[in-house]
């Protein structure tokens, strides 16, 4: 069976010895970007190997004219996967910290972008892991190389020009991915300014977890995304946050939920401020 969402831990507990399945520890700490990698050597799970978001999971960033996390280059994703030995018949879970599947969502989304469907989100992350007991490793740990074969979809990402040309069109919608006071300008602490794109629906990621940090079910996914999409199915749709990485989380529900692949708009908001004439609510 192919996973292309998420899986459990307990399911994917069942494959640690299997040879085609690749677990990817994604955790990242925007405010110490050393935690990820610390935590990992301390413990994982057992064969993972490690993605750092600012290193493997982004691109360079020009500043002024890019967002946080702008996408790494094709050449550089091929690399990275290659890397790791994936191939096309490589079952990959990505997972991070328990809330929300931030930067593990991220990778997931590359994954598909590149062409590779064989990808799953560890559904409650490593907490969820630790909690049922399971078993942990310490150190690095890598993998054999292979020749990872791209085959990417440019329709999945729109840039802020791409955006900014359906703002005035019904047919389409915006959503924010961000918490509620951000996209309001109550509370900005990481980008230059607060506010949101003009138009853009308020539709934060986390509203798709329970308390526990694990998925609500499917139905009250989808009926929280399509109230936020008014009518409108994935293809009309476009989700943002801060910098294109929780917006990942927001694909990956909708995906879950049987509703389709919303397109991403990687820059987000730290890029769509780098141009002051583009319409913002503030």
């Amino acid at each position: 069976m192919t996973y292309t969402t998420l899986i459990d831990a307990a399911t994917a507990r069942e494959h640690l010895e299997d040879p085609d399945w690749l677990f990817v520890d994604c955790r990242f700490d925007i405010r110490d970007t050393g935690r990820g990698p610390r935590d990992y050597g301390a413990s994982h799970i057992p064969g993972a190997v490690y993605a750092d978001l600012d290193k493997d999971l982004s691109g360079r960033i020009i500043p002024g004219r890019t967002g946080r996390h702008p996408l790494p280059d094709p050449a550089s994703i091929v690399e990275s996967f290659s890397g790791w030995g994936i191939v096309p018949r490589t079952q990959v879970i990505a997972y991070d910290e328990s809330t929300g599947a931030i930067a593990a969502a991220r990778l997931w989304w590359l994954l598909k972008w590149a062409g590779h469907d064989a990808a799953a989100v560890l559904d409650g992350g490593i907490k969820a892991w630790t909690l049922a007991g399971l078993p942990c490793s310490s150190g690095s740990e890598s993998r054999s190389r292979s020749t990872f074969v791209a085959a990417f979809r440019p329709e999945m990402a729109v840039n802020a020009l791409y955006v900014r040309s359906v703002l005035d069109d019904p047919g389409w919608v915006v959503l924010d991915a961000r918490a509620a006071d951000r996209y309001r300008g109550e509370n900005e602490t990481i980008d230059t300014a607060a506010g949101h794109i003009l138009g853009a629906v308020s539709a934060p990621y986390a509203s798709a977890l329970g308390p526990d940090g694990l998925f609500k079910p499917v139905s009250e996914i989808a009926r929280l995304y399509r109230s936020a999409m008014g009518g409108r199915d994935a293809e009309h749709t476009i989700v943002y946050c801060g910098s294109g990485v929780t917006a990942a989380h927001s694909v990956l529900a909708c995906a879950h939920a049987g509703i389709g692949l919303p397109r991403l708009y990687p820059g987000s908001w730290s890029d769509w401020i780098t141009d002051k004439d583009r319409p913002m609510a503030r």
